[in-house]
């Protein structure tokens, strides 16, 4: 099937002198998960994994993607002619160092113009330049070749309100328009569809778990101009736009629109706007190249936003205690797999009110399983869980208070000391980060080393960040602030503010064996200010039960026990009231001081 799709577009390629075919995972709008259309990547490769790039030449085809999914890529890549490359590995080159090597004097470059972001594809025309060759960029060669492609997403949009966002829709433009001022633009380009929404105070479903509307929007001094499918607008979303001064126009008549712009200077982030765009806009305007103020805005969620999302992470702390206390009751005495344990705990985070969607696909991993960083369960690698060893669950929902994502890993019944051990290293590295104090001015890069600490002593490591925003009934992957201790082109370094939600999640994950994760929610506080500086730390949001059945209290400090204890207090006194009989006395033993 695969080889017959790369045959497919190699064709295509050969009609238009291309020699190599670039397909990242995007829309176009650089969003982490793209709806089923924009699955271009999937379809030529096979891979199914969140993140990746294919390059395909006329006689070979890889596939690049980072530590995450090493182990699932290679997996589903075997007997495909993909050939896989591990980002970041010693001696694997880059996409574009690859591109640069395979080129020839006088070659072509092609990809869709769409899905390829301004500084990349700058970038790839500067390998072709230097070659003296060209790119093709207007036309999707995927398209030409996906016979039973599915459409784009054209979903219902709905307003939030502001007793949950906390902030209106003619505040934060109003404050958006200061910062363009201030930076000299006169017209401001958005393309990000979890800014535009997070603006706007609008929620859709164009994307799978992330609430969202295919859009893009225009704003001047005295215009506010949204570029979306216009059939979605109902006659109370229009009501709300006319009261905020939002104007709509086509989707698609956003390309031709910025063509208009002359002797603007114009303010956009040509790290998130297509390269189309880019190339549309004639050169009598200036462009700053600069982030989109929004992403700074919406990572400080205000005081509505922190205490709707403490109620959320309830909620959800209600779904998974009931959950946990299934799964460890259960779990041996009726069938039970990977995809029914997950879908148990989907229909516990659905009774909850004001329960809107999923917030991912959830990771659920068993056994060997759990060491796939970003395990998906299909109904080909589903497993029965045994009461035995160790289940990763990766998990999270959208409330109307706010998102939520949590990891727990699981006892199921008799584990190793080697399991053991681990563990207890991952639930150190949990608690360090969430117990430390920071002067500001610190970014996650000056504190991961914090939850790693553990790990680094004996010679262990995860290849993921450490943590990363989290969305306000958004995209639950937010920037800029996360923790990581290596510089990322998609996570910049960010000063961690007051108001800021970050997760805490480090692992540990043996090929072939197991994976551990533990993952909380931490919000960002303003504590003592001295002669030293303002000093910062965090509160922990999420109240859920660390599995005492995996630890080893024997490989932890004073401290550090009394920190897990301290926590453990917090989660019986948060979800207690909402547990009776045997759920509630189970609640108290797994509570329990250790």
């Amino acid at each position: 099937m695969i080889q017959e799709r790369l045959a497919a577009l190699r064709e295509q390629m050969k009609k238009r002198n291309i020699a190599i075919y670039v397909v990242p995972t995007s829309d176009f709008h650089e969003s982490e998960y793209v709806g089923t259309h924009f699955k271009a990547r999937k379809f030529i490769t096979g891979f199914t994994g969140s993140a990746g790039t294919a390059v395909i030449t006329l006689t070979e085809a890889g596939l690049w993607t980072d530590g995450r999914y090493f182990v699932q890529a290679a997996s589903q890549l075997e007997g495909t002619t993909v050939t896989l490359y591990r980002m970041g590995e010693e001696g694997v080159p880059t996409v574009n160092e690859y591109i640069e090597k395979t080129l020839k004097e006088g070659e072509c470059i092609g990809f869709d113009g769409r899905v390829v972001n301004g500084h990349w594809g700058d970038e790839l025309k500067k390998i072709a330049d230097e070659k003296k060759g060209s790119l093709y960029v207007d036309e999707d060669l995927i398209d030409l070749i996906w016979e039973d492609r599915p459409p784009m997403s054209c979903e219902k949009a709905w307003v939030l309100d502001t007793k949950y966002s906390g902030r209106s829709t003619a505040d934060k433009i109003a404050a958006l328009r200061k910062e363009m001022e201030e930076k000299g633009a006169t017209v401001h380009l958005l393309s990000s569809l979890y800014d535009i929404s997070w603006l706007l105070n609008i929620r859709g479903n164009d994307i799978s778990y992330v609430p969202v509307v295919l859009s893009y929007l225009s704003m001047t001094k005295d215009t506010c101009t949204w570029f979306l499918q216009e059939e979605i607008i109902d006659e109370n979303l229009r009501k709300y736009l006319n009261e905020n001064g939002i104007k709509t126009q086509p989707y698609n008549a956003f390309y031709d629109y910025v063509k208009t712009l002359d002797q603007e200077t114009i303010l956009m982030d040509r790290s998130v706007v297509n390269y189309r765009i880019c190339n549309n806009i004639v050169e009598s305007n200036k462009v700053i190249d600069d982030a989109d103020p929004t992403v700074a805005m919406k990572s400080v969620k205000n005081k509505t936003e922190v205490d709707n999302t403490r109620n959320a992470h309830v909620k959800d702390a209600v779904a998974m205690c009931k959950f946990m206390y299934w799964l460890k009751t259960n779990v041996g005495k009726i069938p039970m797999t990977e995809i029914s344990a997950s879908d148990y705990l989907a229909g516990l985070r659905a009774e909850q009110e004001g329960f809107l969607d999923l917030s991912f696909d959830t990771i659920c991993g068993y056994a060997d399983h759990g060491a796939i960083v970003h395990y998906a369960a299909t109904p080909e690698s589903d497993i029965e869980l045994k009461p035995e060893g160790l289940l990763l669950v990766d998990s999270g929902g959208h409330y109307l208070e706010g998102t939520t994502d949590i990891t727990r890993t699981f006892a199921l019944g008799p584990v190793t000391d080697e399991m053991k051990a681990d563990f207890t290293r991952v639930c150190r590295s949990n608690m360090n980060l969430a117990n430390v104090r920071f002067l500001h001015g610190c970014t996650g890069r000056n504190i991961d080393i914090v939850a790693r600490e553990p790990l680094w002593e004996t010679g262990k490591d995860y290849k993921h960040g450490t943590g990363h925003g989290v969305g306000y009934v958004l995209n639950v992957h937010e920037g800029p602030n996360s923790f990581r201790w290596q510089n990322s082109a998609t996570a910049k370094e960010c000063v961690f503010e007051e108001g800021m939600i970050t997760t805490d999640e480090p692992g540990i994950y043996i090929e072939g064996k197991y994976g551990i994760r533990l993952e909380n929610e931490l919000v960002c506080h303003e504590g003592e200010k001295n002669e030293f500086g303002q000093f910062m730390y965090f509160e922990n949001i999420t109240y859920v039960p660390i599995d005492l059945d995996a630890i080893d209290p024997d490989q932890m400090t004073e401290t550090e026990k009394r920190r897990l204890n301290e926590y453990h207090e917090g989660v019986y006194r948060t979800v207690s009231p909402f547990l009776e009989g045997e759920e509630l006395a189970w609640l108290k033993q797994a509570t329990r001081a250790i």
